[in-house]
């Protein structure tokens, strides 16, 4: 059996009571990594760390004092901070003549300022720990303008995407490697809900050349790779979970 790709590290992932982000919990702690599941979901939040043998934190990304909090637990437990996975976003899925200002406000206090505090926070703890790997939850719609999806999502994973690179180039001298993922539509319950309808399903995998939709474990696993020292010379990337689709 081959060794644990994350054993020794200390991960911080947001958004992970469910879906992508639960995923990727799970996969890092059978990678051998020490978890915190943070979401605001108190209830699923706990569940799903227990599940996996993790530690739940509560954090609502869009508040610093929530960041401070968060990060000052995980330094009493561990003393130490390895990866932050900035995976929490929201689509309030209005397109840009619809879109009112509150709801844009919201996507953006998620998808953006969210993953801004956790590396202003995460950068001073990784680089008193010899370095580290951020890791941000962007979108195919942080590469392309994408004819499915509304614009202020796009503008926020754009954002996010930009993000990524000026940090990377910035705090490589701190040993701090941060990319981004971009996956395709991703096959969660959510999702399924969405595209109930057939004729909207189709539509979706017609655009994908692999023929199929992104699953959960498609994600984690790059983000596996990317957190491990595997990947210690890739830094400032964007990597598409698309099977395909930006490639066309």
């Amino acid at each position: 059996m081959s060794a644990m790709r994350l054993a020794g590290k200390t991960a911080l992932i947001t958004g992970a009571a469910g879906g992508i982000g639960a995923e990727i919990a799970q996969r890092f702690q059978q990678e051998g990594a020490s978890v915190f599941v943070a979401d605001t979901n108190l209830v699923e939040g706990e569940k799903t760390a227990a599940s996996i043998g993790a530690i739940f934190i509560l954090l609502d990304v869009t508040s610093e004092k929530s960041w401070k909090a968060a990060l000052s637990a995980v330094l009493a437990r561990t003393g130490r901070l390895d990866v932050l996975v900035n995976n929490a976003g929201i689509n309030i899925r209005k397109n840009i003549e619809e879109m009112d200002v509150e709801s844009l406000e919201a996507m953006l206090a998620v998808n953006v300022k969210g993953p801004f505090l956790g590396i202003k926070h995460s950068l001073p703890v990784m680089r008193a720990g010899g370095g580290g790997v951020i890791l941000n939850m962007s979108s195919i719609c942080g590469l392309v303008g994408h004819k499915f999806t509304n614009e202020s999502y796009t503008t926020t994973k754009g954002a996010l995407t930009m993000l990524t690179k000026s940090v990377a180039v910035r705090y490589a001298r701190d040993n701090i490697r941060c990319n981004s993922v971009h996956p395709s539509t991703v096959e969660t319950a959510l999702v399924q809900a969405m595209l109930k309808d057939p004729e909207r399903r189709a539509e979706r995998l017609g655009e994908v050349p692999l023929g199929r939709l992104a699953s959960t474990t498609d994600v984690a696993n790059a983000l596996v790779y990317l957190a491990s020292d595997e990947a210690s010379f890739v830094n400032g990337i964007a990597i598409p979970v698309d099977g395909g689709l930006t490639a066309g």
